[in-house]
């Protein structure tokens, strides 16, 4: 009875590979999501990636605007008055007679037609303005980029989550159902007189915890895909399956390369930033020059209307043409201010720069030194994996043969679980590590092309 009941145990424990292999959630063959895929989703919806097309097309309609400033500025007017009372004038004595005359000036109705047409012909703030338009444009593009970046970072990150949690979730189940199979061996064996109760209570209290820890994970499993969810811009009700099992089976390739501030979309943003900050320097400086234009008008109005019927006849035209220069002769000092803050404002950015090249390399480094911990981990804990299977392989052998405790067994199925455990954590770490290295050395864009 003893030998039956110890076989049937061995058999329960068995094979433990094969069945975490077989606990491993699968992928349906349609509407499933690999990390490219919800990558794909994510720049197509996220609404931060809308909102970065939108700066690109206000950068556009900007630069028209500039350029507006130095085309022709043409405007009509046109105004029709009733003069309820007019004004009246008075010519002194001994000009038309030896009496005052008073006359009344103006008339009754006026109409007049006017359109004013003025080209700026030199304005050195407006061509450093219109030359502000490249870099401007470059800094909506670059900040799409960050964008789709960011939108690349944060679903690989989420995704690689909700996948480790999947590993544990199954993990779980695989080892619910093992000690449910052992728990029925020892009632069996506890209600025989084999074995004490106390070692069958004991093994339903592990059984009770890893239920919990069942139902936490679950828990997380839940929070983890509504986040990745949100990375997507993918609607919470909607359903989410994901697919990507070579992630277990097939360690990341990593490329160690050199470290370029200049490949990093926030360095770009920060140079093109002070390209500008230079152009606005030099636009404060050109107020000082002279701006020249030329300006001219047409008009019309009528005369001698002194009835309603007549505010649309008897028109006479008018007209000019000119040349307007302006020269800033002295503002109080205004412009000097404004001068300085600009300069204090260029070097305070040049500074940050630096300050900014220097976070860079510091955060390179740590990403590297954190890919060679997750690459020891990895190689690691795949040896503990070898050497648990090992131990509990010989463990059940010996306890089949009666030479070694049921406790012996158990422990070893447990170191077993652990190491599985450890593997799959130190893998996604190397994943995420793999991860950050990209974004410090800003190939994000990259990664995501080669996936």
């Amino acid at each position: 009875m003893k030998r039956l009941i110890a076989l049937s145990l061995g058999l329960a424990l068995a094979l433990p590979l094969w069945g975490w292999a077989q606990a491993q959630p699968q992928a349906p063959a349609t509407g499933a999501f690999r990390l490219k895929d919800c990558i794909d989703y994510g720049l197509k919806n996220f609404g931060s990636i809308r909102l970065a097309q939108y700066k690109v097309e206000t950068a556009d309609q900007q630069a028209r605007q500039a350029l507006g400033q130095y085309l022709p500025q043409v405007s009509a007017t046109g105004t029709s008055t009733d003069n309820l009372k007019l004004q009246q004038s008075v010519i002194p004595a001994g000009v038309f007679g030896p009496e005052p005359r008073v006359f009344i000036i103006g008339q009754k109705y006026q109409t007049n037609l006017t359109a004013q047409v003025s080209q700026t012909i030199f304005d050195k703030s407006l061509l450093i303005g219109i030359k502000a338009n490249k870099p401007n444009q470059q800094l909506a593009t670059l900040n799409t980029r960050q964008t789709q970046e960011d939108v690349i970072y944060n679903i690989a990150s989420n995704y690689y989550q909700v996948f480790v949690t999947q590993q544990q979730i199954a993990l779980l189940r695989d080892n619910l159902q093992r000690t449910q199979q052992v728990l029925n061996i020892l009632k069996l064996q506890r209600d025989n007189g084999v074995i004490q109760p106390v070692d069958y209570t004991r093994t339903e209290v592990s059984y009770n915890s890893t239920q919990s820890q069942l139902t936490l994970a679950e828990n997380d499993m839940n929070l983890a895909i509504n986040r990745l969810k949100y990375q997507m811009g993918m609607p919470q009700e909607q359903n989410l399956v994901l697919s990507d099992s070579t992630l277990i089976t097939e360690l990341p390739k990593i490329e160690q390369g050199q470290f370029d501030p200049k490949s990093l979309v926030s360095f770009q943003q920060a140079e093109t930033n002070l390209t500008l900050q230079q152009l606005q320097l030099q636009r404060i400086r050109a107020g000082y020059l002279p701006t020249l234009s030329l300006t001219g008008n047409y008009g019309t109005v009528n005369l001698g209307a002194q009835t309603f019927n007549k505010i649309l006849s008897n028109f006479v035209g008018f007209g000019s043409v000119g040349i307007r220069l302006n020269i800033p002769i002295f503002d109080g000092f205004q412009r000097d201010s404004q001068l300085k803050q600009q300069q204090l404002t260029l070097l305070t950015q040049q500074e940050q720069q630096k300050l900014n090249v220097s976070a860079y390399q510091l955060q390179f480094n740590s990403a590297q030194s954190q890919i060679q911990r997750a690459q020891t981990s990895v190689q690691n804990d795949d040896r503990n994996v070898k050497l648990a299977q090992e131990v509990y392989n010989i463990t059940t052998l010996q306890y089949k043969q009666g030479t070694k405790l049921l406790s012996d067994l158990i422990n070893a199925d447990n170191s077993y679980r652990e190491a599985r455990t450890n593997y799959i954590n130190s893998l996604i770490n190397l994943y995420q590590a793999r991860l950050d290295l990209e974004q410090s050395q800003g190939k994000l864009l990259s990664f995501y092309n080669q996936l």
